[in-house]
């Protein structure tokens, strides 16, 4: 499995408040993020892959609605989570 327990704990670790913080905008878009580009590698190998596609679609849409809620609510730390995530508008 790509996403095992310990990355999911050490992705925690580094974008939320503490190592169990899974439910901060944070942490949030940088599991999204992590997952968004694993389902990107696949689909370059697997190209007709359309319920990947689907899931990919949905998973940067959920990630852009975080990241606009966090731009409103913080624009710093937002700014920071785009440049530490090397994610562009």
């Amino acid at each position: 499995m790509y996403l095992t327990k310990e990355k999911k704990q050490e992705i925690f670790e580094k974008y939320g408040k503490s190592n169990t913080d899974t439910g901060s905008a944070e942490s949030q878009i940088a599991l999204f993020s992590y997952r968004i580009s694993h389902l990107t590698e696949h689909l370059k190998s697997n190209r007709k892959d359309y319920s990947t596609e689907r899931s990919l679609k949905m998973l940067v849409g959920k990630r852009r609605r975080l990241l606009d809620y966090l731009k409103e609510k913080d624009i710093e730390k937002y700014r920071a989570l785009i440049k530490d995530l090397g994610i562009r508008r």
